[in-house]
């Protein structure tokens, strides 16, 4: 999954970068006062925030990615604090036989039970939390997170984590097509390229999700 990069966004430029997001999303979708995070109903989903994407010396390293780890670490700890679903995704592989389409769009992919695939130390899971293995870019399937979140209660999902424009964006459409109300953190996700982060953004506010600024989804916990 060899890509090409762009430290789109560091820690200290991404307060600003996300204002700029959010005004383009919300100049170019349709508001939705009528949605709104309802945290003890919500899911927080970290997606792949693993070695191979989010470390500096991970092989598909995106610098991005290291900008967004304290809003999701913020996220955590919030909806940790509270007792709220958390549920983490892990994408790797036990081999060519498990790569599907991605094997045709790829050269490399992450190995199953090597530190690629491991999820960075600052976003670990609890020993209560659970973390799904899948093997595509959408993490409801052939994966039990849709049963994990039905039988929890919940009817809303938080997105964070990696790429925007892939796993975040297709987990974000199939969590819609499943029935819940889906939110996405604009400064808890990455991608390769700012404006690939952005039209995934708009993307999602046009069709399935409400985009938010972590700051805001923390003023509701």
């Amino acid at each position: 999954m060899v890509m090409r990069d762009d430290a789109y966004v560091t820690p200290e430029t991404l307060t600003r970068a996300t204002a700029a997001w959010l005004r383009r999303v919300r100049e170019a979708t349709y508001p939705r006062p009528h949605l709104s995070v309802c945290p003890d109903k919500c899911a927080l989903l970290v997606i792949d925030m693993l070695h191979y994407f989010a470390a500096p010396e991970g092989r598909c390293y995106l610098p991005a990615a290291s900008a967004v780890i304290p809003n999701i670490a913020a996220l955590l700890e919030c909806w940790r604090t509270h007792s709220w679903p958390v549920l983490f995704t892990r994408h790797c592989h036990t081999g060519e036989g498990d790569l599907g389409m991605l094997g045709k769009f790829f050269s490399d992919y992450i190995h199953a039970g090597t530190e690629d695939a491991d999820i960075i130390p600052a976003l670990q899971p609890r020993d209560d939390e659970l973390s799904l293995e899948k093997t595509t870019y959408d993490a409801f399937l052939n994966t039990p997170l849709e049963e994990e979140l039905r039988t929890r209660g919940v009817q809303q999902v938080l997105i964070t984590g990696v790429l925007t424009h892939m796993c975040c964006e297709t987990t974000a459409r199939s969590a819609f097509c499943r029935g819940f109300e889906v939110y996405v953190a604009a400064d808890g996700t990455a991608s390769t390229t700012e404006e690939r982060h952005l039209q995934s953004l708009l993307g999602m506010a046009e069709a399935v999700a409400v985009v938010l600024s972590t700051e805001e989804i923390q003023s509701g916990c």
